[in-house]
């Protein structure tokens, strides 16, 4: 029963695309790759503009615990403004991806999304992983399993026990939590650039968050406050968003 509720918790995936991603009125390639284990998985590619000084860089979204790729059209509307391409896929058991979710099981669909992204002609340190809540767990994981040229953690938590134990304090999360997802602990065997972006407003990951996990993180390292809540940073201040992914990217992939 337990493991029924903690998996409930962790994952909450919707089967049902709301949208399409041709919806944003430019080119895209739908994805369809298979992880490690067999799982076979969907994702949208939309390429950077052919003219873009940054169009050899690509942003993976690894996204967070709930719905699936369609609902984040927002975002990769403002992620293809910075000039680079975006990879945007859904986990083993979120939208048309197969399978059930699962702590490895995520790992590894991230492992092949990255996989399917050299295959389209990108190096490993092309690659931009932004960990969207749960998935800067993900991306975490991802940076120490392959080579990736940043991350970025976007009001992502220190670990899932942690959370947890701050989201429900009479129950003993931390003795018998089996998913971890610790990206605190990660990060300190990180050794690329890191974007830790928090906002104080964010109703369900604590600003702390953030801040331990820009602490733990290696140098060379950039913090930015972000505005909103947990995931409403885009209405409640766009341009001061993409402000701080702008800085991030200039200062660590200057275009030559």
């Amino acid at each position: 029963m337990l493991r029924w509720f903690e998996h409930r918790q962790v994952y909450v995936p919707s089967r049902r695309l709301e949208a399409s991603g041709q919806e944003l009125g430019r080119a895209m390639e739908e994805a369809t790759f298979t992880a490690a284990d067999g799982a076979r998985l969907h994702g949208w590619f939309f390429p950077a503009a052919n003219n873009s000084p940054r169009a050899h860089l690509v942003i993976l979204l690894l996204h967070g615990n709930n719905m699936n790729i369609s609902y984040r059209l927002d975002f990769y509307r403002a992620w293809l403004e910075l000039g680079v391409s975006v990879f945007a896929f859904d986990y083993r058991g979120y939208g048309l991806s197969e399978g059930r979710p699962s702590e490895e099981g995520t790992y590894l669909d991230a492992q092949a999304a990255h996989r399917w992204l050299r295959e389209k002609g990108f190096t490993p340190e092309q690659i931009i992983a932004l960990g969207e809540s749960l998935g800067g767990g993900i991306a975490s994981e991802l940076a120490l399993r392959e080579t990736l040229g940043g991350l970025i953690l976007q009001n992502t938590f220190m670990s899932i026990p942690d959370i947890g134990a701050e989201m429900f304090p009479w129950l003993p999360v931390r003795r018998f939590s089996t998913i971890k997802y610790d990206t605190r602990a990660k990060l300190p065997r990180i050794k690329v650039p890191v974007l830790v972006m928090h906002s104080r407003g964010d109703d369900f990951i604590g600003f702390h968050h953030g801040e331990k996990n820009f602490a733990a993180a290696n140098e060379p390292k950039l913090f930015w406050e972000i505005h909103g809540n947990h995931t409403g940073m885009i209405a409640a201040g766009r341009d001061h968003y993409l402000k701080g992914l702008e800085q991030f990217i200039a200062r660590y992939f200057p275009v030559r």
